[in-house]
């Protein structure tokens, strides 16, 4: 049995939120990218011609391409979604310094030295801001435990 994960590790999981859609945008974009190359070496032979040949394959191809083509626009629009929600709760912080650090950390993904850096301070600095933004960010009711889950 996983323990129950505390208020601020439910709070860094629903940030990382954003940045899981963005990885998962690209990975789809790539895999894309690969099965338009094995299309393209499907109809080649040894002398580098393409030939008409490998229409029964074409099908399977179709199939794959339009279901990963469904998946990247159902993972884009919730991309949108989520962006939307977590902007808006950082945008509801009063300290302008815990925006940025969350902004910086969540949705653009920097690491903790390019966040002090950007913002002119230590990275010590950075993780006590960060924990105070933690601790005045609002989860939404309806978020569930992960932990809770499995």
């Amino acid at each position: 049995m996983q323990a129950v994960q505390t208020e601020n590790e439910q709070k860094k999981e629903y940030l990382k939120g954003y940045r899981t859609h963005v990885r998962r945008i690209n990975r789809i974009e790539t895999e894309l990218a690969e099965l338009r190359a094995m299309r393209t070496s499907m109809s080649m032979s040894n002398d580098g011609m393409p030939h008409g040949s490998g229409q029964a394959d074409l099908s399977g191809y179709a199939a794959e391409l339009d279901q990963q083509e469904r998946n990247l626009i159902k993972e884009r629009y919730n991309r949108i979604k989520t962006y939307e929600d977590i902007a808006g709760r950082i945008k509801k912080l009063k300290s302008e310094n815990e925006k940025d650090v969350l902004f910086y950390r969540y949705i653009s993904g920097l690491a903790w030295w390019e966040i002090a850096e950007k913002m002119s301070f230590s990275e010590r600095q950075i993780f006590r801001i960060h924990g105070k933004a933690l601790i005045h960010f609002k989860l939404p009711e309806d978020f569930k435990d992960v932990s809770e889950c499995q």
